[in-house]
C-alpha cells in the first residue's frame, strides 16, 4: 500500500489551496493520502513540525512518499534528515525554498520566523540516500521563492525540476487548487 503524506505551508491548513485535490486524484485502492494540520502554523518551529511529522509518519519504506509546499518542503528534508536511511519512494517539493525574497521577510515578525529555517543546515547527502525519486515546482513569478532556487535543488538534491507560469507561490491566494504538473509528477513517482 502506498502512502503519501501532504505536508502544507507556513500559515496553512490540511485544507488549503490544491491539497484536497490532489489528496482525491490520488487516493485509490493502493493508494492512501494523509493530509493533516502542522502545529502552531502562522510561527512555525523547526523541531514542532519535524516532531509533528514523526508522529503521523508510520514507517518509512519503498512506499512511502512525501509531497511539501513551501515550509513544508524544508519538513520533509529535516525530517529524512533525523531519521536512519532507508529507502522510500519519492519527494514532490512545490515551491520549496531555502531562501527567500525580501518581500517574504520583510516585516519583523515574518522574519523572526523564517531566520531558523534561513540559517540551520540541512543535510541534503543524507536525504539524497533515501531516493534518487526527487522533483521540485517552481513558479517564474513566485513573489516569495526566487526562480535561483531551482538550480540550488538540482545542484543539492539532484532533483528533476519542473517551472510553471504565473502560478504566484503555488497557492491558494494565488488561485491555484488544481495543477496538473502536481499531478503528473506524483504519478510519475509512484508508478
Amino acid at each position: 500500500m502506498n502512502k503519501v503524506y501532504i505536508v502544507h505551508c507556513w500559515d496553512g491548513t490540511k485544507d488549503d489551496g490544491w491539497y484536497p485535490w490532489l489528496d482525491k486524484e490520488l487516493t485509490n485502492d493502493n493508494t492512501t493520502v494523509y493530509r493533516f494540520n502542522m502545529p502552531n502554523t502562522d510561527k512555525p518551529v523547526i523541531e514542532e513540525w519535524v516532531s509533528f511529522l514523526d508522529k503521523q509518519v508510520s514507517n518509512l519504506d519503498e512506499n512511502t512518499y512525501f509531497v511539501g509546499h513551501s515550509i513544508g518542503c524544508q519538513t520533509i528534508l529535516r525530517y529524512l534528515q533525523s531519521r536512519d536511511i532507508t529507502n522510500i519512494g519519492g519527494i514532490v517539493l512545490v515551491a520549496p525554498w531555502l531562501n527567500l525574497l525580501d518581500y517574504a521577510i520583510e516585516e519583523e515578525e515574518s522574519y523572526i520566523v523564517a531566520k531558523p529555517w534561513l540559517t540551520t543546515p540541512i543535510d541534503f547527502e543524507k536525504v539524497k540516500k533515501f531516493t534518487s525519486n526527487i522533483t521540485c515546482i517552481f513558479s517564474d513569478d513566485d513573489y516569495f521563492v526566487s526562480l535561483s532556487q531551482k538550480e540550488e535543488f538540482e545542484k543539492l538534491l539532484n532533483a528533476k525540476t519542473i517551472v510553471v507560469n504565473n502560478k504566484g507561490h503555488i497557492s491558494e491566494e494565488d488561485n491555484v487548487f488544481e495543477l496538473k504538473e502536481i499531478l503528473d509528477a506524483c504519478n510519475s513517482m509512484i508508478k
